[in-house]
């Protein structure tokens, strides 16, 4: 129905639904002015207090970043999460959290925290976590995590603690993960962890430790993961962790003073996952990982390891990863991954690899994840086997990619079609040039050199052999190597060195093989002691890792034997004299002598008078000694 009223200032048309609406607002308004007044009472009723946020269905009061210098008042005393992170607190005393018997998570991060006084959370009996990370302490006393039973992860990180104590923690018997890194770490004592036994994840990184002691961590039976982060330690001691059974995971990360790891570093583990980045490691450590037999990842990147060697990890039966990322690996020896029947991802992205090789594998049947991008690769009869299995392998969105030859530089592999394979991957076996006849002849200590040059596609390797069958090549040390060019040389020859060398050219495509023939003649006398003495000495310190004998001789002339023998007589005579005058000495003064002794003796009598009127009998007479 429409009421029309008309009057002095025109007219005015209302609804009858407008007069009951306006009517029914005015009834309601006490009514939501009343309910407003009820949320809030009853959020005050909970306690929430000024400047915080609550959420009082899941208990949970945040005070974070609202510039607190001391606990703000009106907290629940049900609360079961309290978040004070980035105020202004500095020290927690007993009696500050007594009331939140409830209380199952405290943040109190990122503020001036530097005093913690004991039994500081003992009340706290149903906390599970607690963050103290980014406040100032220097020291945490013992008996500060008291009666904190049901406590399962307490992170201590960013402080400034300098010494962990004895018994720091030996009321935390659930405690399941610790953080105790970037601090200001000098020493742990041996008793540190005590108490620990429920713990699986031990966090230490950023400190100024020099070593871990194997003691400290013989308490933690049940550690599961491991991370050792940023620091100065340069050695793994011997049995380091032989009582970490239960330890599944290690990270050793930016080590820069670790330069070996020695046979029994790691003895007593039985990992899975191995990482072992940026460190000054230089080759794989081969002898501390053969007691790893159930390890199955392995993480060895961003450490100087320029050549990866035949059979390094063939004691790794179980492996499936393997990475070594920006290591600068030049070269992958043939079989260096011998022994890894199980490998599923290899990546070797960002080194200097010009190849990889099918034969460094035990099987590539098993590979799933390659990565090679970001090596200067050369797209030859080498890599053929990744082509041919380009559309099955996996590169994980990253394909290599050819440096060389000039016409397929910058195209990925999994770019080339079949008709092109053979094309381009292919390899030109090596051809010796020159190959004249070297027929040298040299007297000993002369230096000696054979000339040997190849061609090939990709570069041929040159090594030789000598005529004991040994090995000669770049690396070799001593009196015999092989120049960057191929070339032999032999220094001071010896005539033991006589015989024929052969000359070995070797690449993908297949070898090629040449001859040179040595004959070496001894020096004259004076020659040969003249040679002695200008090059033999000087050569003792050489080390020939081709297993070449050195033999000095020493001749000797007529003059320096006459010497000889005359100095070896005289001092013969001196010791003879020597002795005499000794028993000499040593008789004269040897007590009282006799000089005088009677010698009594009696005639055979003869039958008939005596002669001379001479009666037979005893006779005495005297003799003196002289």
């Amino acid at each position: 129905m429409i009421v029309a009223r008309k009057g002095k200032g025109g007219s005015r048309t209302r609804t009858a639904m407008e007069i009951n609406l306006s009517q029914n607002v005015a009834w309601l308004l006490p009514f939501f002015f009343l309910l407003v007044m009820v949320n809030v009472w009853s959020s005050q009723g909970q306690g929430c207090p000024q400047r915080c946020d609550c959420i009082g269905k899941l208990k949970t009061v945040s005070c974070r970043g609202k510039r607190l210098s001391t606990l703000p008042e009106g907290i629940p005393m049900d609360t079961r999460i309290l978040d004070l992170s980035g105020n202004k607190l500095r020290w927690v005393e007993h009696g500050d959290l007594l009331p939140f018997l409830r209380l199952e998570r405290l943040d109190l991060s990122e503020n001036m925290i530097s005093v913690l006084e004991p039994n500081a959370f003992s009340s706290l009996q149903s906390l599970q976590s607690l963050s103290l990370r980014a406040n100032q302490l220097k020291l945490v006393p013992m008996g500060t995590f008291s009666h904190l039973s049901n406590l399962t992860s307490l992170d201590l990180s960013e402080n400034k603690i300098v010494i962990l104590l004895d018994f720091t923690f030996q009321d935390l018997k659930s405690l399941r993960k610790l953080e105790v890194g970037d601090n200001d770490l000098v020493y742990i004592s041996n008793k540190a962890f005590l108490g620990l036994v429920g713990l699986k994840e031990l966090t230490i990184d950023r400190c100024n430790l020099t070593s871990v002691s194997s003691q400290s961590l013989s308490y933690l039976h049940n550690l599961v993961t491991l991370r050792l982060r940023y620091l100065s330690i340069s050695t793994l001691e011997d049995q380091n962790f032989r009582k970490l059974g239960n330890l599944r995971a290690l990270e050793i990360d930016h080590w820069p003073f670790l330069e070996f790891i020695s046979s029994h570093g790691l003895q007593g583990l039985n990992l899975s996952w191995l990482s072992i980045t940026h460190t000054n490691l230089t080759s794989v450590p081969t002898s501390a990982l053969r007691s790893l037999s159930h390890l199955t990842s392995l993480n060895l990147s961003f450490n100087p390891i320029s050549v990866l060697e035949s059979w390094a990890l063939r004691d790794l039966l179980r492996l499936k990863e393997l990475h070594l990322v920006n290591t600068r690996l030049v070269t992958v020896q043939p079989y260096a991954l011998g022994g890894l029947r199980q490998i599923r991802l290899l990546n070797l992205s960002a080194n200097n690899l010009v190849t990889l090789e099918e034969g460094a594998f035990q099987s590539v049947n098993t590979l799933e994840t390659l990565r090679l991008d970001r090596n200067p690769l050369a797209c030859d009869c080498r890599l053929l086997w990744i082509l041919q299995r380009r559309k099955t392998l996996n590169f994980d969105g990253a394909s290599p990619v050819c440096m060389t030859p000039v016409e397929v530089q910058d195209r990925a592999l999994s770019a080339f079609t079949d008709s092109a394979l053979f094309d381009h991957f292919t390899c030109q076996k090596p051809k010796i040039r020159n190959r004249k006849l070297q027929q040298i002849s040299a007297r000993e200590g002369q230096v000696v050199s054979f000339i040997c040059r190849a061609e090939g596609e990709p570069t041929p390797v040159i090594f030789w052999i000598s005529p004991q069958r040994r090995r000669i090549t770049t690396k070799s040390s001593g009196r015999l190597t092989v120049l960057k060019e191929g070339t032999l040389e032999i220094r001071y020859a010896q005539v033991m060195d006589s015989g024929t060398y052969i000359c070995i050219a070797s690449n993908a495509g297949g070898n090629d093989t040449y001859f040179a023939t040595l004959t070496v003649s001894g020096l004259p006398l004076d020659a040969a002691l003249m040679a002695n003495r200008t090059y033999y000495a000087g050569d003792l310190n050489d080390t020939n890792l081709n297993d070449t004998r050195v033999f000095l001789k020493f001749t000797l002339d007529l003059k320096t034997i006459l010497i000889s023998t005359a100095m070896g007589c005289i001092m013969f005579l001196g010791v003879v004299l020597f002795c005499f005058i000794l028993l000499f000495v040593w008789s004269r003064g040897k007590g009282q002598h006799k000089n005088n002794f009677s010698v009594e003796y009696s005639f055979r009598k003869v039958d008939g008078p005596a002669t001379s009127g001479g009666q037979g009998g005893a006779r005495k007479f005297n003799m003196k000694m002289i």
